[in-house]
């Protein structure tokens, strides 16, 4: 598993495209913990918010270590990026996760604040 996790890192560092491998993972939003979570080879997976009005800080996501480098973050980010979007939110991303993500990926840029 390291040996795959420096390979990639090395690849990345010399300029090459290195495509994630992305496994499915179910993804359940607890809106009474204010938080979207999966579980993965028994590990609990979250991206944690807090809802200010009409603002969403999205303010940690967490993946065991175990469990990087497998796109799991991302899954989660998503459907509380278009959770924020069908409830007509604007995004804080105080989490720095969050913050690069958006930045990759522009379709969510008009959410933010």
């Amino acid at each position: 598993m390291i040996t795959r996790w420096l390979h990639r890192t090395w690849l990345r560092l010399r300029g090459y495209h290195v495509p994630m491998s992305r496994e499915t993972i179910t993804v359940t939003h607890r809106p009474e913990g204010q938080t979207f979570e999966a579980t993965v080879e028994g590990h609990r997976c979250v991206c944690d918010y807090r809802r200010q009005g009409d603002v969403l800080k999205m303010t940690h996501t967490f993946v065991h270590p175990a469990l990087e480098g497998r796109g799991i973050a991302a899954q989660l980010v998503e459907p509380a990026l278009a959770w924020a979007r069908a409830e007509g939110l604007k995004v804080d991303p105080v989490c720095s996760y969050v913050r690069v993500y958006i930045k990759r990926h522009p379709q969510w840029e008009d959410l933010l604040v």
